[in-house]
């Protein structure tokens, strides 16, 4: 009995979760079993199978603990998507989750991906203690590039696990609260919250199964030679560069090089095949997309772009991406309704970040130059995707994009779609950030939100019942310094919203966004008193401690 015990009792697996008293019972017997003829042994054994796998299946998915699945898109603006307003790139699919579902008006993510995938993971906002921090990538790249011996790689690993932020042992991520509710769980993707990852790190974070990269800057190319799944690589044919096939930012190579395994496509058909097999147990499913990160990489353009008239190559590249993407959760869709699991899965779809240009005049945020050629500021002439060229207008009219605490770097799409639950075609401007998804996914999944966490769950808002709950206000910290960028920022239930654009300076700007969303007009001057109280409560919240650790 001893080797089957160590056969099956893997730490942190799904199955161990549930055969604690179990393998007590088993430890036991096996003892006793020294004094029993060979054919009883057999039967003890049988017996202890037949109860494991009766553990091991998780009960199916219901309308009332459904399966939940979380689609995270990287860098996308909330302008890209046609039921936000997007014109030149149409967006059936995901308007389609918006038609059939809810869409959040009011919802905030974090300026850049570490920030935002910890306070996905945590539950709390980023302006806490450590929020900010995240470990060095690229080093998997330096190995598989023979820039650095296996010997130095293995040193410098080592050194850098040592570094890494630790995680609490009390410490309860997005993903655990789902296994703890008896839920499989799966991330597809980039995996962890970044940069560089490892398996047991990534089993700590709540995943019984993982496909991705361990390694962000290797996950700015798409053509990598292998993927992670459990700690095991899995080979890509026909991809040889170390880097992925990362391309330059001219985003002018010819489409389809850098490799013959595109990993997007991979994990789409794996997300599809994972589905299938799990379809019979509840399930969570997370899928951190590279698309559209860029630097702009496609296996081929989309045929609504190949003779666009006005698009540069790197655009048609882009608009491909996005096209990918909402292809994407159009295969999801569709194998959810073919396999009868439609009205049992939650399916969310949101951004870590505001937009980025991976095309045409990226060049121009940095340097702070309009499309007219104008100086561009943060007071009278903010920088806009709508006037410097951007022929997406990717943030939609709103100032700045990724990095920047203005709304084209913090507003952010939150739609979700629940068939029977869901009003159709809702809208809710219900003040919510990502910091509430590990809340409401407990609540979906009929799991516990550790006491202390930031977030608030929204289902009460989904199902359109009194949201008696409600954040007073949302944080969102920013730890670029750069003249041309803002940085932190809070965002008021009533509509107010604090920025912080130079602290030393004691220069905040103050914005009404029911009537101002652009952030046009600064009303500072004229409410003295709402910056003061805005003011306190933003920087009480920067660097604070942890509610939900223990001190």
């Amino acid at each position: 009995m001893n080797w089957i015990a160590g056969s099956l009792c893997v730490p942190g697996s799904h199955l161990f979760r549930n055969l604690n008293v179990l393998l007590v019972i088993v430890v036991m017997n096996s003892n006793f079993s020294l004094m029993m003829k060979p054919m009883k042994q057999w039967l003890v054994i049988t017996i202890f199978m037949a109860s494991a796998a009766a553990v091991y299946a998780a009960p199916p998915a219901t309308v009332d603990r459904p399966n939940v699945i979380l689609i995270y898109a990287d860098d996308l603006g909330v302008g890209m998507l046609g039921c936000y307003g997007q014109q030149v790139v149409s967006t059936p699919h995901i308007d389609q989750l918006a038609s059939e579902g809810i869409r959040f008006t009011n919802y905030y993510g974090c300026t850049f991906c570490a920030p935002a995938r910890y306070s996905l993971a945590t539950g709390m906002h980023d302006g806490r203690v450590n929020a900010w921090g995240h470990s060095k990538a690229g080093l998997i790249v330096e190995r598989d590039a023979g820039r650095i011996s296996e010997g130095a790689f293995q040193t410098q690993f080592a050194s850098l696990k040592a570094d890494a932020r630790p995680i609490h042992e009390q410490e309860v991520f997005l993903g655990q609260v789902a296994q703890r509710a008896d839920y499989h769980t799966a991330q597809f993707g980039k995996l962890d919250s970044g940069f560089l990852t490892w398996n047991e790190r990534v089993r700590r974070f709540g995943w019984d199964f993982h496909e991705g990269y361990y390694d962000h800057v290797r996950a700015h190319g798409f053509y990598p030679p292998y993927l992670w799944v459990n700690g095991e690589k899995k080979s890509l044919e026909g991809n040889p560069h170390a880097d992925a096939a990362k391309m330059t930012e001219k985003g002018d190579e010819p489409v389809g090089s850098g490799g013959e395994t595109y990993s997007q496509e991979v994990f789409i058909q794996d997300i599809l095949r994972y589905v299938r097999e799990h379809r019979d147990e509840r399930f969570f499913l997370y899928h951190p997309t590279q698309l559209p990160h860029g630097p702009v990489a496609i296996p081929q353009l989309h045929p609504d772009f190949v003779d666009h008239p006005t698009m540069s190559l790197a655009e048609k590249k882009y608009a491909s991406m996005i096209k990918m993407l909402d292809d994407h959760v159009g295969l999801i869709l569709q194998e959810l309704k073919a396999l009868g699991l439609d009205e049992k899965t939650v399916v969310l779809f949101t951004a870590d970040n505001g937009h980025e240009m991976y095309y045409g005049p990226k060049p121009s945020y940095r340097q702070s130059i309009n499309a007219a050629g104008e100086v561009t500021n943060l007071t009278t002439n903010k920088w806009r995707t709508r006037e410097s060229g951007d022929i997406f207008d990717g943030a939609g009219g709103r100032a700045g994009m990724k990095r920047s605490g203005y709304q084209g770097g913090v507003q952010l799409p939150m739609i979700v779609r629940w068939p029977g639950k869901i009003s159709p075609g809702a809208t809710t401007d219900m003040l919510a950030a990502q910091y509430d998804v590990l809340p409401t996914v407990a609540d979906l999944t009929g799991g516990q939100t550790p006491k202390g966490k930031d977030g608030i769950s929204f289902v009460p808002a989904l199902l359109n019942r009194t949201q008696s709950r409600q954040h007073e206000y949302v944080i969102v910290n920013n730890g670029f310094v750069s003249g041309h960028l803002s940085r932190t920022c809070l965002i008021a239930i009533d509509g107010w919203k604090l920025v912080e654009v130079d602290r030393d300076k004691d220069l905040f700007q103050l914005y009404h966004l029911p009537e101002d969303n652009e952030e046009r007009h600064d009303l500072a001057a004229k409410h003295p008193e709402k910056v003061a109280q805005l003011k306190g409560i933003l920087l009480r919240e920067l660097d604070s401690a942890r509610p939900d650790l223990p001190q």
